[in-house]
Protein backbone atom coordinates (compact mmCIF):
# COMPACT_ATOMS: atom_id res chain seq x y z
CA UNK A 1 0.00 0.00 0.00
CA UNK A 2 1.26 3.44 -0.85
CA UNK A 3 2.69 5.42 2.04
CA UNK A 4 0.57 8.40 0.96
CA UNK A 5 -2.72 6.47 1.16
CA UNK A 6 -2.02 4.26 4.17
CA UNK A 7 -3.99 6.25 6.74
CA UNK A 8 -6.81 7.43 4.47
CA UNK A 9 -9.96 5.56 5.44
CA UNK A 10 -13.20 6.46 3.66
CA UNK A 11 -14.19 8.61 6.65
CA UNK A 12 -10.79 10.33 6.70
CA UNK A 13 -11.17 11.10 2.99
CA UNK A 14 -14.72 12.42 3.44
CA UNK A 15 -13.70 15.32 5.67
CA UNK A 16 -11.23 16.95 3.21
CA UNK A 17 -13.80 16.47 0.45
CA UNK A 18 -16.34 18.31 2.59
CA UNK A 19 -13.72 20.98 3.36
CA UNK A 20 -13.12 21.57 -0.35
CA UNK A 21 -16.89 21.63 -0.98
CA UNK A 22 -17.29 24.18 1.78
CA UNK A 23 -14.48 26.34 0.46
CA UNK A 24 -15.68 26.28 -3.14
CA UNK A 25 -19.34 26.66 -2.20
CA UNK A 26 -18.90 29.58 0.15
CA UNK A 27 -16.29 31.43 -1.88
CA UNK A 28 -18.34 31.11 -5.05
CA UNK A 29 -21.05 33.16 -3.37
CA UNK A 30 -18.51 35.43 -1.65
CA UNK A 31 -16.92 36.20 -5.04
CA UNK A 32 -20.38 36.84 -6.49
CA UNK A 33 -21.07 39.29 -3.65
CA UNK A 34 -17.78 41.07 -4.36
CA UNK A 35 -18.43 41.27 -8.10
CA UNK A 36 -21.95 42.58 -7.48
CA UNK A 37 -20.53 45.00 -4.90
CA UNK A 38 -23.13 43.72 -2.46
CA UNK A 39 -23.46 44.88 1.10
CA UNK A 40 -22.53 41.52 2.67
CA UNK A 41 -23.98 42.32 6.09
CA UNK A 42 -27.06 43.91 4.57
CA UNK A 43 -27.59 40.83 2.42
CA UNK A 44 -27.78 38.72 5.56
CA UNK A 45 -31.06 40.43 6.33
CA UNK A 46 -32.46 40.96 2.85
CA UNK A 47 -31.10 37.94 0.94
CA UNK A 48 -28.47 37.55 -1.75
CA UNK A 49 -25.08 35.89 -2.09
CA UNK A 50 -24.25 36.31 1.59
CA UNK A 51 -27.20 34.15 2.60
CA UNK A 52 -26.25 31.52 0.03
CA UNK A 53 -22.67 31.50 1.31
CA UNK A 54 -23.78 31.01 4.90
CA UNK A 55 -26.26 28.32 3.83
CA UNK A 56 -23.49 26.33 2.13
CA UNK A 57 -21.25 26.92 5.14
CA UNK A 58 -23.78 25.58 7.62
CA UNK A 59 -24.80 22.68 5.40
CA UNK A 60 -21.23 21.43 5.03
CA UNK A 61 -20.61 21.81 8.78
CA UNK A 62 -23.81 19.91 9.56
CA UNK A 63 -22.84 17.06 7.23
CA UNK A 64 -19.32 16.82 8.65
CA UNK A 65 -20.67 17.02 12.19
CA UNK A 66 -23.25 14.33 11.48
CA UNK A 67 -20.57 12.00 10.14
CA UNK A 68 -18.48 12.73 13.24
CA UNK A 69 -21.45 11.98 15.50
CA UNK A 70 -22.05 8.61 13.86
CA UNK A 71 -18.38 7.56 13.76
CA UNK A 72 -17.52 8.77 17.26
CA UNK A 73 -20.66 7.30 18.81
CA UNK A 74 -19.86 3.93 17.27
CA UNK A 75 -16.27 4.14 18.49
CA UNK A 76 -17.37 4.93 22.04
CA UNK A 77 -20.31 2.52 22.09
CA UNK A 78 -22.91 5.28 22.39
CA UNK A 79 -26.31 4.05 21.27
CA UNK A 80 -28.95 5.97 19.32
CA UNK A 81 -26.53 8.50 17.78
CA UNK A 82 -28.91 8.85 14.83
CA UNK A 83 -31.36 10.61 17.18
CA UNK A 84 -29.04 13.65 17.36
CA UNK A 85 -29.12 13.94 13.57
CA UNK A 86 -32.90 13.52 13.35
CA UNK A 87 -33.39 16.06 16.14
CA UNK A 88 -31.22 18.55 14.26
CA UNK A 89 -33.81 18.61 11.48
CA UNK A 90 -36.54 19.37 14.02
CA UNK A 91 -34.58 21.74 16.27
CA UNK A 92 -31.16 22.91 15.05
CA UNK A 93 -27.70 21.43 14.60
CA UNK A 94 -26.50 24.27 16.84
CA UNK A 95 -28.46 22.51 19.60
CA UNK A 96 -27.87 18.82 18.85
CA UNK A 97 -24.14 18.94 18.13
CA UNK A 98 -23.18 20.55 21.47
CA UNK A 99 -25.63 18.16 23.16
CA UNK A 100 -23.83 15.22 21.54
CA UNK A 101 -20.47 16.67 22.62
CA UNK A 102 -21.73 16.88 26.21
CA UNK A 103 -22.89 13.25 26.14
CA UNK A 104 -19.59 12.24 24.52
CA UNK A 105 -17.67 13.97 27.30
CA UNK A 106 -19.72 12.09 29.89
CA UNK A 107 -18.96 8.80 28.12
CA UNK A 108 -15.24 9.58 27.98
CA UNK A 109 -15.21 10.41 31.71
CA UNK A 110 -17.08 7.22 32.57
CA UNK A 111 -14.64 5.14 30.53
CA UNK A 112 -11.66 6.86 32.18
CA UNK A 113 -13.09 6.19 35.67
CA UNK A 114 -13.82 2.56 34.80
CA UNK A 115 -10.28 1.98 33.52
CA UNK A 116 -8.75 3.77 36.53
CA UNK A 117 -10.70 1.67 39.02
CA UNK A 118 -10.34 -1.61 37.11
Amino acid sequence: MSELRRHWTPTAALFPALAISGLVGTWTFNALAIVQMSDFLGDLVTGGPAVSSITVDLLVVAIAGSVFILVEARRLGMRFAWVYIVLSAVTAFAFTFPLFLAMRERRLRARARASASG
